[in-house]
């Protein structure tokens, strides 16, 4: 009976303390989950609104800053949590200082990307929207992230490139400057006249809007292969309007030359032929 009753003690004891922490704890715990829900909103709510406003000044800067503010804001609501259930902040800002630097050692390749996408941010090689070559390839940049920065090719494939690659290496922007170089190669037969071929391109190229007049186009005679007399023709156009002014011009120089009888030669060999008397 002793025993018993020294047992029922002990469990009515323990219910005692286990009321007494749970009505001291669960208030606790109750506010700490609603202000980690609330938080949470109010960061999102606020990362979009930051993203919004400075995306519409510099989309480069602004994916690169929001997306870095949200880790920054949703570490500091998680340590403020943490100290509203009860746990010691300097013991918790030790534990996570620890596993950042244990997490950094063993990220080091991260940690570069990070400092190559704050370099990016800092000297601007190139921004989001403009048309690189880098690494191989060769695309618009849609993205610049924390880490990386995403490229889409012109044949509609996504390219993830790590940051650090691209502030440690060289890279081709064609977005850098408004007006870009077109270079074409036409060729003539030996037979037509140079001048008048060149009149021709000149017409041509005048009746185009998209070629720009200043600087003025070029049409020089560029080299003497083996099967006609090339003609380098150098204009410049928007770099909006490259490859359609390209693609266009080559068109309807050919044209143009049917219609005045000038002659693009195919390739041609003299043969000479020696027979010997047996």
């Amino acid at each position: 009976m002793n025993d018993s009753t020294i047992s029922t003690e002990q469990v009515t004891e323990l219910a005692g303390m286990a009321m007494e922490m749970g009505i001291s704890y669960v208030p606790q715990l109750a506010l700490a989950i609603i202000t980690l829900i609330a938080g949470l909103w109010l960061i999102n709510r606020f990362v979009s609104a930051l993203d919004t406003k400075l995306t519409a000044k510099d989309p480069t800067l602004g994916r690169f800053v929001t997306g870095l503010a949200s880790i920054l804001l949703k570490v500091v609501l998680l340590i403020s949590v943490a100290s509203m259930v009860g746990i010691a902040t300097t013991s918790f800002i030790a534990v996570l200082g620890a596993a950042g630097l244990a997490v950094g050692l063993a990220l080091q390749g991260s940690l570069a990307n990070f400092a190559g996408g704050v370099l990016i941010l800092v000297f601007k090689p190139f921004r989001v929207g403009d048309v690189i070559e880098a690494q191989g390839f060769l695309g618009s940049v849609n993205e610049i992230q924390i880490l990386y920065t995403v490229v889409n090719t012109f044949d509609n494939r996504q390219v993830v490139i790590p940051n650090a690659a691209l502030s440690n290496s060289s890279l081709t922007n064609y977005s850098a400057y408004p007006n870009r170089r077109v270079d074409m190669t036409i060729g003539i037969s030996y037979g037509a006249n140079i001048q008048q071929a060149r009149e021709v391109i000149q017409k041509t190229l005048a009746a185009d809007e998209r070629v720009l007049q200043d600087p003025a186009p070029m049409i020089v005679v560029g080299d003497l292969s083996d099967s006609s007399v090339d003609l380098k023709v150098r204009i410049w156009a928007h770099g909006d309007n490259l490859w359609p002014v390209y693609w266009d011009m080559l068109e309807k120089i050919k044209v143009a030359f049917d219609e005045n009888n000038i002659t693009i030669p195919f390739p041609q060999r003299d043969v000479h032929l020696f027979q010997q008397s047996t």
